[in-house]
């Protein structure tokens, strides 16, 4: 690896070195959960699973099942000695159903056979007896049923409804938001090896393994959450999946680890992970706006109505994140934004990239987009006038500050360099020119929140070993899933130590070598991890250095680490003679590292305070070309600005750009979620859901990363976080092709186009304009 920083040392900060598994990659030769060799003996777990969305268990014969061939155990509720729950805020999970059945998918029973073909056709054998009650499987039906998972929340700030009233100009409307599915490369799947002792060591393919090893300990009724080690190398994709979700997975492997005492697996094929395993949270969104001529906000009213599913998972915190980001990059006056956690009979939606925040963002930059439709202005002109400013445009509805607002300058900057107006100018005349084919162009920013809104969670350890021999051992509480993660805390440590990152080797998150580690989650995975790695360092590199500068009589501040050497006053020994030397001085070579993140904490009650350390900032333009005869579009070209404070890996970073803005366009114009009346998935295989493929790409792509990014927070290295953000910037490409379908009508109607925004959602609605008049502009 050559030098990519000029100091002498390879794959530091700032140096974009690739990902520590690339090699791995590219060669078929990475090692997932499902590829550990398994001991012999090792038994295959398969689930059992509800055929109906909702109703009353009658009986449940499964003679058949421990019958079959093959078959070594099969296990229901009335075997677990424990907690049957796996819920990971509220208790409302259980691992199988009881009584009652609340979506179809809802496992039942487990069985453990000699081989996966084996279970699997044994757990088809059981006859289930369900006397089937009415489910409710939307949103609409669990408003009018009154059915919640959660009670409802109130944000607000002034008089909302009397500044809309009072405005000279006011909008209603409403906006349908779709979920979508995490479609991880790898499935869920969960091995779990019983110990001589009674302990249980899990393997998972997991984003929170402390929330595996709570969750274990309390399903196999274990006073002690040590006698279970989860690990876990690397994920195939998580997305949020794997936050809450294998919890089910590995409770069930242990459980029937437990009542065979021989290993267990339990991975899921793909249409069953899908049924199974919970989604982004599709949004009902009813809103209304009062403002000005020049298109300010004077008030604004928002209710999100979110389908949860059968329990309440992660909803809490995903419809509070909703409404923290309802504002976006806006100074909203006047505000009231209401939540409601509706219960319905489908599977409990949980985790996705951005975390409900990307529902609470389309709304409002829907909002914006239908103000400057019906004043005719650019909307740019109507976000410039509404943005985050100075004293007093710079408090949150939640009375946060914006203390670092990029965006008064990055909005313009990436205007300018995308030549956005004068493509602007180009859209129309191409409009007025061509009767069957439109284009549309939009330009949107992005103000996103990072840290976790649970305080508590905001929190990380590290534990550095360093050898006799100089090389160097870390690990920490998070998780690789292919973000790049322990790349980048691996450069963290190579450079407060001056080594190259290649004698550095990241092990597997392990709860026995870092214990009570957060989730890799909320976009803070290098922020809290890498800090946390930092300390450990810095603890290592203060001990040698008061080591040399002791033993070679200078004064520590003559103890200089550079290039894989030490200047130790008019001397230079290399990294590895130094190490030697402190080894056979029995200088202690290992030391952990803690960090929590500094100045948060708000109080949920009154929603008020400061939930996020800091915000990332970006902003993207997307063009878009649609044909009016079939509804299809292609994505014309696409320019992001991001900022990334200073990033410490330039190279991922752009990658978790790019890629997150690709995802982002899936959720917002091809991935839909199609339940039937009977809440049966019929979207559950890659043959009826479609994500982004390799022709869905910009014919056109420009990612550049803000340039002056220094980070006003102490941030490790002055980073800033990258993983959740770039996913909103895709609500440009929703927006343009709303601009593309509203100029069917000379825009003068204000389209009705909700997300996804799929070919025949856009035919469908072309026609509709076409055809008849709909909302008028003024």
């Amino acid at each position: 690896m050559k030098d990519a920083t000029g100091t002498g040392m390879s794959g530091g900060v700032r140096a974009s070195i690739a990902h520590e598994s690339a090699a791995q990659h590219v060669r078929g030769c990475a090692w997932y959960t499902d590829d550990i060799p398994v001991p012999a003996g090792t038994l295959y777990a398969a689930l059992g699973l509800s055929p109906v969305a909702h109703g009353k268990i009658r009986g449940l014969e499964l003679d058949a099942v421990r019958n079959a061939p093959g078959v070594r155990s099969v296990i229901t509720a009335t075997d677990i000695a424990g907690d049957n729950n796996y819920g990971p805020v509220v208790a409302d999970d259980p691992i199988f159903a009881e009584c009652v059945v609340e979506h179809l998918g809802q496992p039942l029973f487990a069985v453990a056979a000699d081989s996966v073909t084996a279970a699997r056709r044994a757990a088809r054998l059981a006859i289930v007896d369900i006397e089937p009650l009415t489910p409710l499987v939307d949103v609409d039906a669990a408003l009018a049923a009154e059915s919640f998972v959660l009670p409802g929340e109130r944000l607000a700030r002034g008089d909302a409804r009397e500044a809309i009233g009072d405005a000279p100009r006011q909008l209603r409307g409403e906006l349908r938001i779709g979920g979508q599915e995490q479609f991880y490369l790898e499935g869920q799947v969960a091995l779990a090896l019983p110990r001589d002792s009674g302990e249980l060591t899990i393997y998972s393919s997991t984003q929170f393994p402390m929330e595996i090893q709570a969750a274990v300990a309390r399903c196999l009724g274990r006073a002690r959450m040590s006698d279970i080690d989860v690990e876990c190398r690397r994920m195939g994709g998580a997305f949020g999946g794997k936050e809450s979700q294998p919890a089910l997975f590995a409770c069930v492997a242990a459980l029937l680890a437990e009542a065979t005492g021989r290993p267990v697996k339990l991975r899921m094929d793909r249409d069953d992970d899908m049924v199974v395993t919970g989604k982004r949270h599709d949004f009902l969104a009813r809103y209304e706006v009062g403002y000005d001529d020049n298109g300010i906000i004077l008030g604004y009213r928002v209710e999100l109505a979110s389908r949860c599913g059968r329990s309440a998972d992660l909803s809490g915190a995903i419809n509070d994140r909703a409404m923290l980001h309802s504002d976006n990059a806006y100074f909203l006056p006047a505000v009231e934004i209401v939540s409601h956690r509706c219960k319905t009979h489908t599977v409990s939606n949980t985790a996705f990239r951005g975390f409900g925040g990307p529902q609470g963002m389309l709304v409002i930059e829907h909002v914006i987009e239908a103000v400057a439709q019906t004043l005719t202005l650019d909307p740019l002109a109507v976000r410039m006038a509404n943005l985050y400013g100075d004293a007093p445009r710079d408090r949150t509805p939640y009375d946060m500050a914006v203390e670092d607002n990029e965006l008064p300058t990055l909005l313009p900057e990436l205007a300018q360099s995308s030549d956005y107006h004068e493509r602007r100018l180009t859209v129309e005349a191409f409009n007025a020119r061509n009767p069957y084919r439109k284009r549309g162009i939009a330009i949107t920013p992005v103000k996103f929140g990072i840290s976790f809104t649970a305080t508590h969670l905001n929190q990380a350890g590290a534990l550095i070993n360093i050898y006799h021999d100089g090389s160097i051992a870390l690990n920490h509480g998070g998780t690789e899933m292919g973000q790049g993660l322990f790349t980048k805390v691996a450069q963290i440590v190579a450079e407060e130590l001056q080594v190259d990152v290649t004698r550095i080797r990241t092990t597997a998150s392990d709860t026995g070598k870092v214990p009570n580690a957060s989730a890799t989650a909320a976009s803070s995975g290098t922020d809290l991890n890498g800090k946390a790695a930092q300390a450990a360092v810095r603890k290592l590199r203060d001990r040698l250095t008061h080591f040399a500068a002791e033993h070679f009589a200078v004064a520590p501040d003559s103890v200089r680490f550079h290039a894989n050497n030490v200047a130790v006053g008019d001397q230079n020994i290399t990294f590895d003679e130094l190490i030697h030397l402190a080894y056979m001085h029995r200088v202690a070579l290992s030391a952990t590292g803690f960090y929590k993140t500094p100045k948060i904490g708000y109080d949920r009650r009154s929603w008020s305070g400061r939930p996020f350390y800091y915000f990332a900032y970006g902003a993207a333009v997307s063009e878009v070309e649609v044909d009016t005869l079939t509804g299809e579009y292609q994505l014309r070209r696409v320019d992001i600005l991001h900022d990334c404070g200073e990033s410490i890996n330039p190279a991922i970073d752009r990658g978790q750009i790019e890629g997150g803005f690709m995802q982002g366009v899936g959720w917002l114009t091809m991935e839909e979620l199609v339940y039937g009346d009977d809440g049966r998935l019929l979207t559950k295989a890659p043959s009826t859901y479609k994500i982004p493929a390799c022709a869905d790409w910009p014919s056109e792509y420009h990612v550049r990363l803000v340039e002056r990014g220094h980070h006003r927070e102490d941030t490790v290295f002055r980073s800033k976080a990258v993983g959740e953000p770039p996913l909103m910037l895709a609500i440009s490409t929703f927006l343009a092709l709303r601009n593309a379908v509203a100029s069917v009508s000379q825009h003068n109607t204000l389209p009705a186009l909700n997300a996804p925004a799929t070919p025949e959602a856009v035919l469908l609605e072309i026609d509709r304009l076409q055809r008849q008049p709909g909302v008028p502009c003024t």
